[in-house]
């Protein structure tokens, strides 16, 4: 049924005017385990736009499940803010109790039919900045590196013109640039252009050459060329790097040294004690390590439960906070180590 109605949509003269950049397929390609307080897995998924192009995303499935609850307020039946609804397809449900690893594979088939139904709903579900926004190749995205798979830089391909009708249709909308200089590329790979000409962009290329790399297309031709000689006049639309900063302060005889550990939470989670002694072992190569924050009257406290960790996120949560930085702060003491306390004996 799915099949049907995407050949529907496809064969629709609207379908024709969407901008290149649109994701029209996408299919997990691997998963890869993260690190966060805890270990996690992200789903390694391949995108494919109209306009040909390919490349990889990675996602959480929170962050498939907070799309859907989006969706879900926005086209559901029971949507109240838009006047168009329409059936949505199911998204697998949370598991609460497993290993980790086996969930994410099993879930693997039902997120591939999930993807496919999704982007052959309607056009203004496609649109959806928010659906836009998922299936986009952010910087995070294209800083990655594949643990399982090779990827290819991509290569020139023609890409089919838009009529005028359809180039007038959200051009104003597609992430675009001016070129600044003329540039003549070195191989087939990159992207011919005159000063003041306009490129609509695809993609960030990987960080992989001495300068940004840009993809873009140009009179049915796509290539890529170095950001450095265009003026970007609407650029991609932004996705929060879900890297923040864990900071620690590891007290060794007299010495005190600083360390960001790089945590992908939430800001405003709070982790269980368990997993934060095991974060801070695994950091440092050592166990006999102790966990503590400092109170209010600059005294450390030692952790012990998870009521403790909760405490100190409690303490912290009027403090002045850094973007991408916990408001919380780590002291690491050595386990023996009962100097640093300001205990009467």
């Amino acid at each position: 049924m799915a099949m049907a109605v995407a050949q529907q949509l496809r064969a629709e003269s609207d379908f024709a005017q969407l901008p290149d950049d649109i994701a029209v397929s996408a299919n997990i390609a691997d998963i890869e385990e993260k690190r966060g307080f805890t270990s996690h897995f992200v789903f390694v998924i391949e995108v494919k736009t109209k306009g040909g192009c390919k490349y990889l995303i990675y996602r959480r499935y929170r962050q498939f499940y907070a799309l859907q609850s989006k969706l879900e307020e926005r086209f559901g039946p029971e949507s109240k803010t838009s006047p168009f609804t329409c059936v949505l397809p199911t998204l697998p449900a949370k598991v609460y109790v497993g290993v980790k690893q086996e969930i994410a594979e099993m879930r693997i088939p039902a997120l591939n039919a999930y993807m496919k139904n999704l982007l052959s709903l309607p056009i203004c579900v496609l649109m959806d900045e928010d659906v836009r926004i998922f299936f986009y190749q952010s910087s995070y995205d294209a800083e990655q590196v594949p643990q399982g798979l090779r990827r290819l830089r991509p290569r020139t391909r023609k890409v089919k013109s838009e009529s005028p009708q359809g180039a007038s249709l959200d051009r104003m909308a597609a992430p675009r640039a001016e070129a600044l200089f003329d540039f003549t590329g070195n191989s087939k790979l990159e992207l011919n252009f005159k000063v003041g000409d306009v490129i609509f962009l695809l993609s960030r290329i990987n960080k992989d050459w001495l300068e940004v790399r840009l993809e873009g297309t140009l009179r049915g031709t796509t290539g890529i060329f170095p950001a450095s000689f265009v003026k970007i006049l609407k650029d991609f639309p932004e996705e929060e790097d879900p890297t923040n900063w864990l900071r620690c302060c590891f007290y060794e005889d007299s010495v005190s040294t600083t360390k960001d550990i790089a945590v992908e939470e939430d800001l405003t989670s709070t982790p269980l004690y368990k997993d934060l002694l095991e974060l801070v072992r695994r950091e440092f190569q050592r166990e006999d390590l102790a966990l503590n924050y400092r109170d209010a009257e600059g005294d450390l406290v030692r952790l012990l439960s998870d009521e403790d960790v909760q405490l100190m996120v409690r303490q912290a949560q009027g403090l002045p906070s850094q973007k991408r930085l916990f408001p919380w702060k780590l002291h690491i003491t050595q386990k023996d180590n009962y100097k640093v306390y300001n205990t009467v004996p």
